[in-house]
């Protein structure tokens, strides 16, 4: 009998081995996708060529090492195509980078509640996404609608998938805090908690163009600035300088003007 529960033990292991390799052998970047990305994904359009080979290993990569699952629909190649730029935009400019804190990802049709219901009551349905915790630790949820939204209106400042992966981001030291510690040197930590502490007071008190949900705590204003500078970097420079220029060298990133 023991042999028995030993050789299963042993087939399980066998199993989850197998398995984890062949989620991290990344697959050929599909030739189709170029573009899709150049239709869809402006910051893809903007990059030279050279380096729009490196983003889409960094692409497939990242996709090699998720997963993502769609609730009451078929994932589209556009799905991944948004999900795994949303992922690659802000840690761009590291030379390599795992997302350790996520294994998945989950979309749902439309936004949903803080129940993570959908179906019904629809004035109460207003999260586009969120970084699981608990039973949903190392998961992500996204809307697919507010996926699709972020990428697909170039005017505006939001894009709920670069929102989301800085908040993992942001949790990648422990805490979602909106200092991230993997990003920032110590000796910048009370410079930028002074920056964002200015930039929170002047979008309560209406003196701001950043995103009023910004004001509400440290880790949102964190992740709202990020999907301004990302989306819209030439304004987000000419409004915001001192925080761009903390931004940039944060991310790593030398952000092309529009």
């Amino acid at each position: 009998m023991a042999l028995y529960i030993v050789l299963g033990l042993l087939l399980l292991l066998g199993i989850y081995f197998f398995k984890e390799s062949k989620r991290r052998v990344a697959q050929p970047f599909p030739e189709k996708w170029h573009d899709l990305l150049l239709d869809n994904v402006l910051f893809y359009s903007k990059l030279p060529k050279q380096k729009q080979i490196v983003f889409q290993k960094r692409m497939m990569k990242f996709l090699s090492e998720v997963y993502i699952d769609g609730v009451q629909f078929e994932i589209t190649d556009l799905d991944k195509i948004f999900v795994a730029s949303s992922a690659v935009i802000p840690v761009f400019g590291f030379d390599e980078w795992h997302y350790y804190n996520l294994s998945g990802i989950i979309l749902y049709p439309d936004h949903f509640n803080e129940d993570l219901e959908f179906a019904d009551n629809v004035d109460s349905r207003h999260v586009g996404g969120l970084v699981g915790s608990g039973r949903f630790e190392k998961q992500m949820i996204l809307s697919r609608k507010a996926l699709h939204q972020g990428f697909t209106n170039t005017t505006d400042k939001n894009n709920t998938g670069i929102h989301e992966f800085v908040h993992l981001i942001d949790k990648m030291d422990g805490n979602v805090d909106g200092v991230p510690q993997i990003l920032l040197g110590h000796q910048y930590t009370i410079p930028w908690l002074n920056l964002i502490h200015k930039k929170m007071e002047a979008i309560n008190n209406d003196k701001s163009d950043i995103r009023a949900y910004g004001g509400t705590k440290q880790a949102e204003f964190f992740a709202v600035a990020s999907e301004y500078f990302f989306e819209r970097p030439h304004l987000f420079r000419r409004k915001h300088p001192e925080l761009y220029k903390m931004m940039k060298a944060c991310f790593r990133q030398k952000v092309k003007s529009e």
